[in-house]
């Protein structure tokens, strides 16, 4: 099968320029990476990921790009030339446009970026975390809090430069100010940072006292958050631009506040759900009545009914948390725990005998899990 025009391969006229077949590799490389497509779709992705990476090898390079516009494919096929041919080097420009897409995809900007001579490499700044308590209260209805954090600020002494007053910083000669260096092995050519500089092109051989040779100070700064409604524990927030500052002027990271939320003395949260165990004593829940239970706004009142039994469950609806994408709140639930009384009386303890005989004599009426319990043991031992 013959191979599709390069130039029709990233969508570009035969007069782009080399900014526009690097965005349009970039688009296309991005679009139909192997990682980015799974299933029936992975083969036909990897074919094209495959096609577009051969025509950015060659319309990248000058003298490559020059020979396909005069001869076609025939120009550029590494079987139709020699050693010294287009085909030789091609790695090199993979490997850079590559290191851009990565840089994008994964937050470094410009991880690799440019050729020799081209400037310093510019790489994003590092990612803050912050861990914040909350009460369940807080959670439920949301706050505004004010927090301290790490935050960068150009130093007075050296004006940002990094280099001691009355000096300059020099030109990195490893890299001749690129930052980046060329490592070649055989047909291979891989661009990393250059070691003598870590990617700054500048080396400072005196550096400011006050900073060290960094050109900023570490110092606190107050920032204010924003604590949406409903937030549950372990949920973050993105605070844009707060984080490390980046190299050679890339962008910031970004700060990630976590939420904690502390434990409650009553309830506990299940998504948007509370739950609670509320005290009743074995009277009320024998004879039924009417208590109160808390929630996280005010008291509401509920009905026992008469011979309510340790454990019952009651569901009191949208008395729970609305949580950040929900529509509507989530139920309480109060869990009864029938209380036993404790440092009786002598007179007490007759009238609970007495209570006791008396139940007796009505059998198992009176013990609605008594016989199923009676009959269980005797199947068990029998």
């Amino acid at each position: 099968m013959s191979k599709r025009d390069y130039y029709e391969v990233l969508g570009v006229p035969k007069n782009a320029s080399e900014e526009d077949i690097k965005k349009a590799y970039r688009k296309l490389a991005m679009k139909h990476h192997p990682d980015r497509n799974q299933g029936d779709a992975s083969k036909a992705a990897e074919e094209k990921f495959k096609e577009a990476k051969e025509a950015y090898e060659m319309l990248s390079d000058a003298q490559k790009r020059a020979a396909y516009d005069q001869h076609g494919h025939a120009g550029v096929d590494p079987n139709m030339r020699g050693p010294g041919g287009p085909g030789a080097e091609g790695f090199g420009g993979f490997a850079e446009a590559f290191g851009d897409i990565f840089g994008d995809m994964f937050g470094q900007a410009g991880a690799g970026r440019g050729r020799a001579g081209a400037g310093r490499q510019v790489y994003r700044g590092s990612d803050l975390s912050y861990a914040m308590e909350v009460t369940l209260e807080e959670a439920s209805r949301g706050k505004n809090a004010e927090i301290r954090i790490p935050s960068w600020e150009s130093c007075d002494t050296c004006h940002g430069s990094g280099a001691k007053p009355g000096t300059s910083p020099k030109t990195c000669t490893t890299c001749t100010g690129t930052g980046t260096v060329q490592m070649r092995q055989g047909f291979f050519s891989v661009q990393q940072t250059c070691p003598h500089c870590r990617g700054t092109g500048k080396v400072i051989p005196e550096p400011c006292p006050s900073c060290q040779g960094q050109g900023k100070l570490k110092k606190q700064k107050t920032l204010e958050v924003k604590i949406p409604a409903g937030i549950d524990d372990g949920m973050r927030i993105r605070s844009t631009g707060n984080g490390e500052p980046g190299t050679n002027g890339g962008p910031p990271g970004d700060l990630y506040i976590e939420i904690r939320i502390k434990k409650h003395d009553i309830f506990e949260r299940d998504g948007d759900d509370l739950h609670c165990q509320v005290p009743v004593s074995f009277i009320t829940a024998a004879l039924g009545g009417e208590i109160e239970v808390p929630t996280l706004a005010d008291k509401v009142a509920i009905d026992i009914p008469e011979g309510t039994q340790a454990g019952k469950q009651f569901r009191l609806r949208g008395k729970g948390i609305k949580g950040v994408r929900a529509s509507y709140p989530g139920d309480l639930y109060c869990h009864i725990a029938v209380e036993t009384p404790v440092k009786l009386t002598e007179y007490q303890r007759k009238l609970l005998r007495e209570l006791e005989d008396s139940l007796k004599k009505g059998g198992g009426r009176h013990s609605p899990s008594g016989e199923s319990w009676t009959d269980k043991l005797k199947n068990l031992f029998t």
